[in-house]
């Protein structure tokens, strides 16, 4: 319908995509000491998820916000009381600005939540025992114009996972880096 009003639109695919039920930015998983689910959550992360995203100025926003929107024809999720999603800009989710109006906490999860895996031993206490901060939001794709290629937008959506470095220590620097990690917390006390 957007396109027959001269608004450039294109359908988005994202693969690995977050279902925060709860928007708290993380998709988590309750365990018990034996190891078993507790399904405790209504988190999920599906396969894929197809949305559309609209070229539209955000006069309502700020110019800053202008471009690409989000838009979900088939939102799981009530916002404001009806089953609606969007426009929210793929600037405000790249910058991580989730305490904008249109669903952008929901569209932030869907591309950049963490997995996180949680050991509950009572009602009051819990322990995060693994977080997976890049499982989210894999090979965010369009269609390119005019042939059946794929376009790959992840980058509109956000910045490149960091690469983590693995590197060994013998004990005594292990244990000197934790004596200066002492200083700087007296010091800013």
């Amino acid at each position: 319908v957007l396109r027959c009003l001269g608004i450039p639109t294109r359908v988005i695919t994202n693969f690995n995509s977050a279902h925060d039920k709860n928007l708290n930015l993380s998709i988590d998983k309750y365990i018990d000491m034996s190891g078993n689910n507790l399904h405790l959550s209504e988190d999920s992360v599906w396969n894929f998820h197809v949305w559309n995203e609209s070229w539209f100025i955000r006069r309502d926003l700020g110019s800053y916000y202008d471009g690409w929107q989000v838009l979900d024809a088939t939102p799981q999720e009530k916002s404001k009381g009806i089953y609606q999603c969007g426009p929210a800009s793929t600037k405000a989710i790249k910058e991580g600005d989730v305490n904008l109006d249109y669903d952008s906490p929901f569209v932030f999860a869907a591309v950049n939540a963490d997995c996180v895996t949680w050991i509950r031993y009572s009602k009051k206490r819990k322990e995060r025992i693994y977080s997976d901060t890049r499982k989210i939001g894999k090979f965010i794709s369009t269609k390119a114009v005019g042939t059946n290629a794929r376009v790959d937008v992840t980058a509109n959506y956000k910045y490149p996972e960091v690469k983590e470095i693995s590197f060994k220590i013998s004990y005594s620097q292990y244990k000197n880096s934790l004596m200066d990690d002492r200083k700087i917390l007296v010091t800013a006390v």
